[in-house]
């Protein structure tokens, strides 16, 4: 990490010159506490940010910076700033997802990690056929 860190205000001009959509709460206000921001990607992935209010100078630490780089922006500390700074748009390498069979449902990928405390790892070599069969025999099971 560079001695140069990133305020609230840099932060919120990275999503909002990207074009980052800030979410509303289901009354369709701003969120209260955070300025909250996503961006879909092209492979279908959505980043989530979110900068505590008021978007002003004050700067994270370095830990959370560099959360806030690799898990919510998906950039590097040069990507970043040369987008802040120049408008070059940064470059993140779209997921690897498997192209050879169809994706699980969310909400079947969802019961294997908390029903069955199945790792993404082994959820991720499962066919739909797979997966569905490993919820029956649960559901199977318990019934009994």
């Amino acid at each position: 990490m560079s001695a140069r860190g990133a305020s609230r205000r840099d932060r919120r001009r990275f999503c909002t010159v990207e074009g980052w959509r800030e979410v509303r709460n289901a009354r369709g206000t701003q969120v209260g506490h955070h300025l909250t921001y996503e961006l879909e990607l092209p492979d279908a992935r959505i980043l989530r940010t979110r900068i505590s209010r008021p978007a002003n100078a004050d700067v994270s630490g370095p830990r959370r910076w560099s959360h806030v780089l690799d898990v919510q922006l998906e950039v590097d500390e040069e990507g970043f700033w040369a987008w802040v700074d120049d408008r070059r748009p940064p470059v993140r390498e779209p997921s690897p997802l498997p192209t050879d069979r169809p994706l699980l449902p969310a909400s079947l990928a969802h019961q294997l990690v908390h029903t069955l405390r199945l790792s993404s790892e082994v959820i991720a070599e499962l066919s739909v056929e797979e997966a569905v069969r490993l919820m029956a025999g649960h559901w199977a099971a318990s019934d009994g």
